[in-house]
């Protein structure tokens, strides 16, 4: 019953905010992370692996994603200075402002569906439950580490 009940709401939750992201913004949700994950990189950069690991793709569905963004201008590749063999994915303005734009309805959205709808106590089970799972998947090696999140959210980020 908990695991049923864990499942139906993750998804449940991950839909409403793509659907959320897309209707106001035409963003996918993964999109959006790596958008994030940008944002946040020194330099608005990472190596396409890194941005891979970061955002739990695979390298293939990175490079996809990578390949639409550059269409509408969000990110741009370039070959990695110090390994001829690698690429960087590149934050552009452009991105930056569609992140920007994007931001205060997915924050909303994330407040009013989820931490809204939670006590202060269980927003603090919620995290410490997380970051038990987190952190055993990625000590036994089931995912890569993640990159922590800055200290301090940037302002209209969850």
């Amino acid at each position: 019953m908990t695991w049923r009940t864990f499942l139906s709401a993750t998804q449940l939750l991950l839909d409403r905010f793509d659907r959320q992201l897309q209707r106001d913004s035409g963003i996918l949700l993964t999109y959006y992370e790596m958008l994030v994950r940008l944002s946040e990189a020194p330099g608005r950069s990472l190596r396409m692996s890194e941005l891979a690991e970061s955002s739990l793709s695979s390298r293939s569905r990175v490079s996809h994603a990578v390949a639409r963004m550059e269409e509408r201008g969000w990110i741009r590749r370039e070959a990695c200075p110090t390994d001829g063999r690698g690429y960087l994915a590149v934050l552009t303005d452009e991105g930056v402002a569609a992140l920007a734009a994007a931001a205060p309805g997915h924050v909303e959205t994330v407040r009013s569906t989820l931490f809204d709808r939670l006590s202060v106590e269980q927003q603090q089970q919620l995290r410490e439950i997380s970051t038990v799972l987190l952190t055993h998947l990625q000590d036994t090696g089931s995912v890569s580490p993640v990159p922590p999140a800055p200290a301090s959210p940037a302002p209209g980020r969850p």
